[in-house]
């Protein structure tokens, strides 16, 4: 009996030691055992990367990755103060540009890819047969003399202009442009309430071939299933966009969005810590038209962010088997549902 209890303790020792030195290697595989967080965004595509990069992290790296619930201005703001979330995959510089600069100054996240092939493009959308059947329309300084175009039922006085939900960056310059136009006689700038409800706006008024004009922004699967076009604007101006992206802009001027710089943002500890993963991320990046494709894929199918990342991996294997060694990817491919 005592032999046994012997053996059974050298047994239990071999395995405490065994798992301390599986937990090593799981570690020395990510390059740190502290948890990894990951900006999940509100957006279908933001959403979607974030889960690709968590099960990239988790199944190929051994990584503790978790999601974080986030937002643009929001996590713009955390990333500053706190350094977290340590990841935000689809990061637009373009409109949290104040931010971003005090970002850059203070050093603690930086740029570690362009999450997009060909930048992002934002703006203010109609859908194409608004400006057939309205030639006279082609920039957004022709909204305010053609606002009956876009008057609504509940508002037939003026025309409805739809821009973003509460807590993201576009909000903000879309109410600066409005002002800068001089649309307040003439539109009402309305808040569809979160970002699911603006594209079900949108569907509607497709649906029932009315007209629409408010913020979207691509690449995404709403542009091209409905067939949006973005109004023309004039040239980006950086210090008039500045000064459009804060609330406290006392005299907003008329500019356009430059193409979206959308960057993955990481926190600087990240290439010390695990310089593993910040060499993967250094690679992240998405062709503009396979994300389209894929984020499509996802509405005609009602599939959830985590199951577009599941048919992201499965399908698209030559887009992120480019970010990552062959022994990574192969984990990854076996860890797919």
């Amino acid at each position: 009996m005592r032999t046994f209890r012997a053996s059974a303790a050298v047994m239990l020792l071999v395995g405490l030691l065994g798992g301390a030195f599986a937990g090593s290697a799981v570690a020395a595989d990510c390059g740190t055992a502290k948890k990894i967080t990951i900006a999940d965004m509100t957006w279908l595509s933001a959403s979607t990367l974030a889960h690709v990069t968590r099960q990239i992290l988790t199944a190929g790296y051994g990584c503790v990755a978790e999601l974080t619930p986030g937002d643009t201005v929001p996590t713009a703001t955390s990333m500053l103060t706190r350094g977290q979330p340590n990841i935000a995959p689809e990061f637009w510089v373009s409109t949290t540009q104040d931010i971003w600069n005090q970002i850059q100054k203070k050093g603690n996240v930086y740029k570690a890819n362009d999450i997009f092939a060909s930048g992002g493009e934002e703006g203010w959308w109609v859908p194409d047969y608004v400006l057939k059947e309205n030639p006279q329309i082609k920039s957004v300084q022709d909204l305010k003399a053609n606002w009956k175009v876009f008057a609504s039922p509940e508002n037939p006085d003026k025309g409805r202009l739809y821009s973003s939900p509460p807590g993201w960056a576009s909000e903000i310059i879309t109410s600066n442009l409005y002002k800068a136009l001089g649309l307040q006689s003439s539109f009402e700038l309305f808040s569809p309430g979160s970002g699911e409800a603006l594209k079900a706006s949108i569907a509607r008024a497709v649906a029932r071939h009315q007209a629409f004009v408010g913020y979207y922004w691509s690449p995404t699967e709403v542009i091209g299933k409905y067939h949006l076009v973005r109004l023309a604007m004039p040239a980006y101006d950086a210090d008039k966009f500045v000064c459009l992206t804060k609330d406290d802009c006392a005299n907003p001027q008329l500019t356009g969005w430059k193409n979206g710089e959308v960057v993955v943002a990481v926190s600087s500890d990240i290439k010390t810590t695990a310089p593993a993963v910040a060499t993967f991320l250094g690679k992240l990046q998405v062709p503009n038209d396979k994300l389209n494709e894929v984020l499509a894929w996802g509405d005609t199918n009602g599939a959830s962010p985590d199951q577009l990342a599941q048919h992201f991996l499965k399908d698209y294997a030559s887009v992120w088997k480019a970010w990552v060694p062959a022994d990574v990817a192969q984990k990854i491919q076996t860890s797919l549902r």
